[in-house]
C-alpha cells in the first residue's frame, strides 16, 4: 500500500490517548507492560455479585463537568478523555484547526445496555411506572452516542459515527478513520475504540453460561491467555483514540510521527456465531499483508486477540503458524493478559501497547504463561519477561469477534 503512494494518501498516526486498567496514557500503560503491572482487580456488579474486571482510574473530571458526567455515559467519558488527550498529544494547533474538517471514528462493541440496565433498575423504585424514565435515555443508547459526545465536547463539526464490530471494532475504527481521510472527507481524524462495558451485569451474566468467565484467586493471574490452564475472559473497560493525519499535513506541519497505518483487512468467518474460524482469520490477516506490500517474513512484533477461551486461543495459534510459519522471524505478544479484554477499546489499545516498540526495540511480553497449552503453541510467543529486538519496523494487530468479524491493521515506522 505504501510503496509508491503520494504523500497525501499515506496516513500516519501524530497523537494517541488512552485509558487503560494500568494506565492513564501511552507512556503509564507501556511502563506497566514492560513492568508485569496488571490491571485486573476485584470487582462486584448489581445481580452477579463479585468477579474480576479491568477496571480504569483516568481523571473523570479533567475534561469534564460534574453535569456533564450526569448527562453523558461512561462510554463517552472515556471516550472525551481520550480525544482530549490525543489531541494535546498530536501537536495540533487545536483552536485553529477547522472541526468541520475534523472526523469521529469510535469503534464499540455494543452501546446501551449499562443505560437500559441502569433506568430499569431504578424503575423498579417506582412500581415500575415509566413516567419516572429518565428522559436522557434516548441520547444516551443511540448508537452514536460515545462519537457524538466527543462531537459536542471538543466542538466538532465534521462527521460522527460509531462503528459496531464486535471485538474487532477498535481495529475498524482506525480503519474507517484512514480511509475517509483518503477520500478526502476530513483533514483530522480521531478514531479509536472505546468500552463500558464491565458496568453491564448482563455481560458477565452471558460469558459465564458460555462457561467463558475467567476466575482465580489472585486477580493479577485470571488472564491468562495461551496457558493450559486458561479459563476465560476477564472483562475490561477502556479506551485508545488515535488522530490520524495524511503523511503530506503531518510533514507540512512537523508533527512527531509515530507509525503509519501500512496496511489493513476486514473479513467475515459466516460460520458460527461466537466460535472462531482459523482459515477465515488467516485470509485476513495475509490480505492485510497484500494491502500493505509486504510479506510474513518483514513482520517483527505480532498482537494476538487471544482472550483466554478455550477454542479461541487455539485457533487464532493455527491461523498464526499458517501466515508466519513454524519459526517466525516475528515475536507475538498479547496485553489482554494484562489488563483484560476491553472489547471495543481491545484492538485500538493492544496496538497503542506496542507502539513504542518502534523507539525502544522492545517486545512486552504475555503474562500468566505458566505452562503454555501445547496447541497454543507460537515459537516466538513473548512470556515471562521483554524481549529485545534486532530492529522493529512493522507492527502487526489481530482483533476478531463475535459473529466471525476479523480485524488487522499493520503499522510499519517511518
Amino acid at each position: 500500500m505504501i510503496a509508491g503512494l503520494p504523500d497525501r494518501e499515506r496516513i500516519v498516526i501524530t497523537g494517541v490517548g488512552l485509558a487503560a486498567p494500568n494506565g492513564n496514557n501511552l507512556s503509564e500503560f507501556r511502563e506497566s507492560l514492560l513492568e508485569n503491572r496488571s490491571g485486573v482487580s476485584p470487582y462486584e456488579i448489581r445481580y452477579f455479585g463479585k468477579t474480576l474486571a479491568g477496571i480504569c482510574h483516568f481523571d473523570e473530571r479533567r475534561y469534564q463537568t460534574k453535569k456533564d458526567q450526569r448527562r453523558g455515559t461512561r462510554a463517552g467519558s472515556i471516550g472525551i478523555y481520550c480525544a482530549h488527550e490525543a489531541v494535546n498529544d498530536s501537536g495540533l494547533d487545536w483552536p485553529n484547526v477547522d472541526k468541520a474538517n475534523v472526523g469521529i471514528y469510535i469503534g464499540v462493541t455494543e452501546h446501551g445496555n449499562v443505560e437500559t440496565e441502569n433506568e430499569i433498575h431504578e424503575l423498579r423504585s417506582y412500581d415500575y411506572d415509566t413516567k419516572f424514565w429518565s428522559h436522557h435515555h434516548n441520547p444516551r443508547t443511540v448508537a452514536n452516542n460515545p462519537a457524538g459526545e466527543i462531537s459536542l465536547n471538543l466542538g466538532i463539526t465534521g462527521p460522527h459515527y460509531t462503528i459496531g464490530a464486535a471485538c474487532a471494532a477498535g481495529n475498524a475504527g482506525i480503519i474507517q478513520g484512514a480511509q475517509m481521510l483518503r477520500l478526502g472527507e476530513c483533514d483530522v481524524a480521531l478514531a479509536g475504540g472505546v468500552s463500558e462495558s464491565i458496568h453491564t451485569f448482563g455481560i458477565f451474566a452471558s460469558f459465564r453460561s458460555q462457561g467463558a468467565l475467567a476466575s482465580h484467586d489472585d486477580p493479577a493471574r485470571a488472564s491468562r491467555p495461551f496457558d493450559v490452564d486458561r479459563n476465560g475472559i476477564v472483562v475490561a473497560e477502556g479506551g485508545c483514540l488515535y488522530v490520524l493525519e495524511r503523511l503530506s499535513d503531518a510533514r507540512k506541519r512537523g508533527a512527531r510521527i509515530y507509525g503509519e497505518i501500512a496496511g489493513y483487512a476486514i473479513n467475515s468467518d459466516a460460520s458460527d456465531f461466537v466460535l472462531p474460524n482459523s482459515d477465515r482469520q488467516a485470509e485476513c490477516v495475509e490480505r492485510a499483508l497484500r494491502r500493505a506490500g509486504l510479506a510474513a517474513e518483514q513482520v517483527d512484533i505480532v498482537s494476538t486477540h487471544a482472550t483466554g477461551t478455550a477454542s479461541g486461543d487455539v485457533q487464532e495459534s493455527a491461523a498464526l503458524r499458517r501466515v508466519f510459519g513454524e519459526s517466525p522471524h516475528a515475536q507475538f505478544n498479547n496485553a489482554k493478559s494484562f489488563i483484560g479484554h476491553a472489547m471495543g477499546a481491545a484492538g485500538a489499545l493492544e496496538l497503542g501497547g506496542n507502539l513504542p516498540a518502534f523507539g525502544d526495540r522492545v517486545c512486552h511480553h504475555t503474562m500468566n504463561v505458566d505452562a503454555l497449552d501445547p496447541e497454543c503453541a507460537l515459537q516466538g510467543l513473548v512470556t515471562r519477561e521483554p524481549r529485545e529486538c534486532k530492529s522493529v519496523n512493522v507492527i502487526l494487530n489481530n482483533s476478531f469477534g463475535m459473529l466471525g468479524i476479523n480485524s488487522v491493521v499493520i503499522v510499519q515506522r517511518i
